[in-house]
């Protein structure tokens, strides 16, 4: 019998686990020709999740869970539980439900009876998600893309089934600046995607603020391309090929009409144009440049506080 390894990250998500916990076991009671371990990845809850965890484990010994030190963030718990899992196919999914546990059984199917990897699923339609937010999800992809060399599906969420040797190549990435979108589009594999609608949360809040959304999109774009290098190496160039005009422009000035002070407002503002815009550069060379610091330090991905037996 094949064996299915579910991870789950949490975070603060006391609220919805109970009823995650009644379809997952739906899922697993339909799905008899399969054994089951659901890895419930606790990071760093600062609510009742622990506990709840720990009653799952208690009342169902398929339901397991490790439980980090302090809040290490989701590419991490991914990490952990692809580590711990021990499944011939490994799900990934998340507490919330936005993901339907499912289409679990699809997944399973078109990795048995097709020639793929992994099959993941798609979001067509963003329906109760903020407008704002929607726009700039559209706007990362369209942009990661673009400069990237890896290609990522509009609407792509973490909620998946692979195959154990598409695990295996991804917990050989084991750098500490994760994004698990760009890492399992750069291991390769084939992946059929399922397309679904939007599903709101069952309960609770989401974790996710506009501003980390950013940061996270900021670090798949670091991490994936050297496009914004290239960009600021470029701009550099040329503003200096302007800068090179514009002396030209002054100095035959100065000879046909004279030394004037005339000017000196627009020429305040240019100082300060280039002046953010070499801050910028410096920004962007501040970005790989810490990446790269981090991850000379060597410091592991996640400690573990404890886990069930």
């Amino acid at each position: 019998m094949d064996k299915i390894s579910v991870i789950v990250p949490c975070f603060n998500e006391e609220e919805v686990l109970p009823l995650f916990f009644e379809e997952i076991v739906k899922v697993i009671s339909s799905m008899k020709e399969c054994v089951f371990e659901v890895l419930f990845v606790n990071d760093g809850s600062s609510d009742g999740t622990l506990k709840v965890l720990k009653e799952f484990s208690k009342k169902d010994d398929r339901m397991k869970f490790i439980s980090f030190s302090r809040n290490f963030g989701k590419e991490a718990a991914i990490y952990a539980g692809l580590k711990e899992a021990t499944g011939d196919f490994v799900v990934l999914t998340d507490a919330d439900l936005q993901d339907p546990p499912t289409l679990i059984p699809e997944m399973y199917r078109s990795l048995t009876e097709g020639e793929v990897d992994c099959v993941a699923t798609r979001r067509v339609t963003r329906k109760g998600e903020p407008v704002l937010r929607s726009f700039f999800a559209r706007m990362f992809y369209r942009i990661i893309n673009r400069l990237a060399k890896i290609n990522i599906v509009d609407g792509a969420r973490d909620f998946r089934m692979m195959k154990r040797s598409m695990v295996n190549a991804i917990l050989e990435v084991s750098e500490v600046n994760r994004f698990s979108k760009g890492i399992f589009s750069w291991v390769g594999f084939e992946t059929k995607w399922i397309p679904y609608e939007n599903v709101n949360r069952a309960a609770g809040k989401t974790k996710w603020s506009f501003f980390s959304l950013l940061q996270y999109s900021i670090e798949g774009i670091v991490g994936y391309s050297t496009m914004p290098l290239t960009f600021a190496a470029l701009l550099g160039i040329l503003f200096c090929f302007i800068s090179l005009i514009l002396i030209c422009v002054i100095i035959v000035r100065t000879l046909v009409w004279g030394d004037s002070t005339a000017g000196w407002p627009s020429l305040a503002c240019i100082i300060f144009f280039i002046g953010g815009i070499q801050l910028f550069c410096i920004g962007i060379l501040g970005e790989y440049l810490a990446k790269t610091y981090l991850e000379t330090k060597k410091r592991p991905i996640y400690v573990v506080k404890e886990k069930s037996e």
